[in-house]
């Protein structure tokens, strides 16, 4: 099994035109937990200074950034390089999804790298030759250009799918509200119904609160949810008059 360390595959831009899609790239390898950024002759030099806005706080993965000569030397102390093209530009190799590199990377020994082309032109032959397999997702045959930072956060995203990273918004859900909770305010809503003669004809009520209760029940409410809407019917019950 490979160590934590190479679990991590390292990003490596080929020959990269703009500082600012390299910050946005920096940006997109954070969003998804990688930080080992390569960079293969960028055109303007390096360190540039239109990455570190465009990374909007990556700034760990701009400082890290290691610049090498050539692809070789970028990926020579790796045992798995996945090159990223939607053409196999007459190269014969293994085609896998990002999807697929991802979990191959997680199992596999050794170092790995994901290799990016530069923004016209993506990847030459060469480049692609020197990988162990084409990595390539299912896109629009008419359109197949993706900029720099969609092609990395994609691939970026397979990969941490594996790693357990948290989900925001799941760590602000509060518990379900409890069955108690639930039917209290169930029959508060048809106490309030009741004399307004919501449930009729008598030969449905059964049926009427059977539905209004699926109803209620059906969106999963929590216990905050549930509270404001005992305050809203409360309120509603008030007469006007007395305010």
């Amino acid at each position: 099994m490979a160590s934590a360390a190479d679990r991590n595959p390292a990003i490596v831009l080929v020959r990269p035109q703009l500082g600012e899609n390299i910050g946005k790239a920096a940006r997109a390898m954070l969003n998804f937990g990688l930080s080992e950024l390569r960079l293969v002759a960028p055109r303007d030099g390096w360190p540039n200074p239109s990455a570190g806005p465009a990374a909007a706080g990556a700034d760990v993965v701009l400082e890290r950034a290691e610049v090498f000569p050539t692809l070789a030397d970028a990926v020579a102390d790796c045992a798995n390089v996945y090159a990223t093209t939607v053409r196999k530009r007459g190269v014969t190799k293994t085609v896998v999804t990002a999807e697929e590199a991802a979990r191959e990377i997680h199992a596999a020994p050794g170092k790995s790298a994901i290799v990016f082309g530069p923004e016209r032109s993506g990847l030459e032959t060469d480049d692609v030759a020197r990988a162990r397999a084409i990595l390539t997702i299912p896109i629009n045959p008419d359109f197949p250009s993706l900029n720099l930072a969609q092609a990395v956060i994609l691939c970026a995203y397979e990969w941490s799918k594996a790693q357990a990273l948290v989900q925001p918004t799941v760590e602000d859900l509060l518990p379900p509200a409890s069955q108690d909770e639930l039917d209290g305010l169930i029959a508060h809503i048809e106490a309030m119904l009741e004399p307004r003669g919501y449930f009729y004809p008598y030969s449905r009520v059964d049926a009427t609160r059977r539905n209004l209760r699926n109803m209620l029940t059906k969106p999963g409410w929590n216990h905050l949810e549930v509270r404001t809407m005992r305050g809203v019917l409360s309120t509603l019950e008030r007469d006007p008059a007395k305010g």
